[in-house]
């Protein structure tokens, strides 16, 4: 009986042991990497940023703006170039893509026109889906991607919705989820502008951004 009972001891200490070490070692991965990890998507959004809106010469992510909607949260990055406003990049996301979140960039112009759209992050199938990301829909033809047809829209008189939904967007061929999510997104980057700007209240949003309430600047 002795015996047992030492070998049962045995065995919870050398479990103890393995699940020590191993949460030591995870915790020790983390520590380690956490700082490359957070510089990695601080670079990707830096990027992103300096692809949607033109050219500037201040440091946007140092001066951003959030509002709280649905839970999450839309990033504004204002774009200067010698002391005015050249565009105004906005980290937006939607949940409804066939992989669940989507978080991209748009890049407006002053006048609210749309100058370019980057993907941050989606989960969406590849071969379908995946070609909202610019590399992935270029045509060497036309020389043009997916996003191309928002360059330049007027959401105002451009509907952003899929033309299966009696909008002006073509949708990616096989994948009208993945472009609805797109569109949705977009359309939430814009309502949201359209409130820091103080062109649209927002108890007048209605649909996806609905309930959208403005946050303290950082």
């Amino acid at each position: 009986m002795a015996k047992k009972e030492s070998t049962f001891k045995n065995m919870v200490l050398a479990l103890f042991l393995v699940t020590l070490f191993a949460s030591s070692a995870l915790a020790l991965i983390y520590e380690v990497t956490k700082g490359p990890i957070a510089e990695a998507k601080r670079l990707k959004k830096a990027n992103a940023i300096g692809e949607v809106v033109p050219a500037f010469d201040n440091d946007p992510g140092t001066e951003v703006k959030k509002l709280a909607v649905e839970g999450d949260t839309l990033y504004f990055y204002r774009a200067w170039t010698n002391g005015k406003v050249t565009g105004i990049a906005v980290e937006s996301y939607t949940y409804a893509g066939f992989s669940g979140l989507i978080k991209i960039m748009v890049g407006f112009l002053p006048d609210g026109t749309l100058n370019d759209i980057a993907v941050l992050e989606h989960a969406e199938t590849p071969g379908l889906g995946d070609k909202m990301e610019k590399e992935k829909s270029f045509d060497r033809t036309s020389g043009e991607s997916w996003t191309t047809q928002f360059e330049g829209k007027d959401p105002r008189s451009f509907s952003l919705r899929v033309k299966q939904d009696n909008g002006d967007v073509d949708a990616i061929t096989a994948a009208t989820i993945s472009s609805r999510a797109f569109c949705d997104a977009v359309q939430r980057a814009y309502d949201g502008l359209l409130v820091v700007t103080g062109e649209l209240d927002i108890d007048a949003i209605s649909g996806s951004t609905s309930g959208i309430m403005q946050s303290d600047q950082n």
